[in-house]
């Protein structure tokens, strides 16, 4: 046996440690075996000083303790914005290094967030009951409703009648005679013919003075109009008004007919201006826009 010093180790900045020695194997007990080759032999193991030594095992711990309360620090840090109660709780499992009451004190609020949130999905699937106000009472407003809808058709009315001819045609038909003298007698009005229940129109507006029987007319219609002046409307049929009746120009007053001295169903039309004095219908209408057409008679 023969021993081979080995360079010596230093660990960090420690102080010389040592001196370490190799012992190899001879293959006699009291000779050094020649064989053996040193280029064969193990390398030295060199240490550098600028290595750092590896920790204990208790400063592994220790290091690992540290660092865990460090989190915790910044999550108690953290937790302190949210709320008091969970930093609290987390501070002192940390603390202890119990690490079950951490997995706890982790997992219950999680748990508590799992359970409100299917609180709430199972309250949003639920039908809502809401609160309806009671049915107001519409009779007060009856009264502004009536006025409102008297309104709408005065209103209404209005523009129809604004809408309306100050004159009017008196009615459909051939105008067939004028104003003039004939068979020795004054014929002071026109004739308009047409079929039997042809609609017959006030020429102007005005008010009934008459309807009904007339002699020579069988019946007839009179109006009085704003200026005075009043309409004859003879050998009608029947008569759509009463004495006294309000009416506009176009509207339908009666229906023409045959009766009293007449030749053919017909309509005996007269302007009396003043109510008394007989002239020409034909410049009366032109006038005011109307025309009878050529004379057929």
């Amino acid at each position: 046996m023969y021993s081979n010093p080995t360079p010596n180790r230093y660990i960090g900045s420690a102080s010389l440690g040592t001196p370490r020695t190799t012992t190899y194997r001879s293959t006699s007990l009291d000779q050094l075996d020649t064989s053996f080759e040193s280029d064969l032999a193990a390398p030295a193991r060199r240490g550098g000083a600028h290595r750092i030594p590896t920790p204990p095992t208790a400063l592994k711990g220790r290091a690992a303790v540290i660092a865990v309360a460090a989190g915790a620090v910044v999550a108690a840090g953290q937790a302190s914005l949210n709320g008091p109660s969970s930093t609290d709780t987390a501070e002192l499992n940390l603390a202890a290094d119990d690490s079950s009451s951490s997995t706890a004190a982790t997992a219950e609020p999680q748990a508590a967030q799992f359970a409100a949130d299917t609180a709430v999905n199972t309250t949003s699937q639920a039908p809502q009951v809401l609160n309806v106000a009671a049915p107001t009472d519409l009779s007060q407003f009856s009264n502004l409703l009536a006025k409102g809808q008297r309104f709408s058709e005065e209103r209404a009315a209005r523009e129809a009648a604004a809408r309306r001819p100050l004159f009017a045609l008196p009615a459909l038909g051939s105008y067939t005679s004028g104003y003039g003298a004939r068979w020795g007698t004054l014929h002071a009005g026109v004739d308009i013919a047409n079929a039997i229940g042809t609609p017959i129109y006030a020429v102007a507006d005005g008010e009934v003075i008459d309807s009904g029987p007339a002699q020579g007319f069988g019946m007839w219609v009179r109006l009085r109009h704003a200026d005075g002046t009043v309409t004859v409307y003879g050998h009608i049929d029947s008569s759509n008004v009463s004495v006294g009746q309000k009416v506009m120009a176009g509207d339908q007053i009666a229906r023409m007919g045959n009766r009293g001295f007449s030749t053919g169903p017909h309509l005996h039309f007269e302007v009396h201006l003043g109510g008394e004095n007989k002239i020409d219908p034909l410049p009366w209408l032109a006038t005011r826009g109307i025309s009878l057409g050529v004379d057929r008679d």
